[in-house]
This record gives structure tokens, sequence and C-alpha cells, in this order.
């Protein structure tokens, strides 16, 4: 049996044509910095983490698209893991009160969070893009 991967049929599906590759990396920082990952020039986002419906320069879709929980789930892991070091670190180099690591921790966690939530979620979204998933193939998802 000798098929080429364009007329494969997955998992009973009808067989499709083979799509260009998006580029991810690129695609993944034009969401991060707030951009089409289409174009990377129209606005990805219309408020703090509502992204826009379509883009104003080239007119790519995005009402569909569904990061849902990871960029949350990214923003936690990456905050707790730079905040829980540098406490670790801090508390090894210098004594400091109670009162002094409430006042730099819990603040730092704050801006942390609000300024990486908005960038990890256009990711999220360029990700989403570059691997044609959640209708940006053209197709709506069956759930």
């Amino acid at each position: 049996m000798n098929q080429s991967v364009d007329d494969r049929q997955v998992f009973g599906a009808a067989p499709a044509a083979a799509r260009p590759v998006r580029p991810l990396w690129q695609a993944m920082w034009r969401g991060f910095c707030g951009r089409c990952p289409h174009c990377g020039e129209g606005k990805l986002f219309r408020a703090f983490v509502k992204p826009v419906d379509a883009c104003a320069v080239c007119g790519e879709e995005y009402h569909h698209q569904r990061a849902d929980d990871l960029p949350a789930y990214l923003t936690i892991f990456v905050v707790g893991h730079i905040v829980v070091g540098a406490f670790m670190g801090v508390e090894a180099a210098v004594d400091l009160p109670l009162w002094a690591h409430m006042a730099i921790w819990g603040p730092l966690t704050f801006l942390l969070a609000l300024a990486l939530l908005q960038p990890l979620k256009g990711a999220t979204i360029g990700l989403q893009w570059a691997y044609y998933m959640h209708g940006f193939g053209g197709e709506e998802d069956h759930i």
C-alpha cells in the first residue's frame, strides 16, 4: 500500500488536500506582540484579553478562536517560577521581615500576571492559527 500523505484517510474522514505550512514561531511571536498572526499588521485585541472578530488589515477571522484556559495556566506557570525563584534567592541572601516580603512579592506577582496574560493569549491564538485549529482551517469543530 503506497499512499501519499495527501490521499490518506484519517479515522474514516474524507481525504483532504495538503495545506500550506504556516510559520509557527512567527505566528506566535506576532500574537505575543498583539498583532494578527497572519499579516502581522492588524491589532489582535480590542480589549485587554478580548480578541477582535477579524483583522482590520487582512480580514482573517478570530471570532472562533478557543484559547480558553491555556493563557491563564501559562501565566500562572511562568509567574510562579519567576516569583518563587526570586523569593528563594532573596530569602537566601537577605533576612527581610515578613511585611517586606509581602510588600515585594504580592505586587510583583500581580503585575507580572497582568503583564503576561494578554501576550500569552495572543501567542496561543497564533499557535491555533498556525496549526489550523478551531476553525482557522476553514471548517468548524465538531463537538
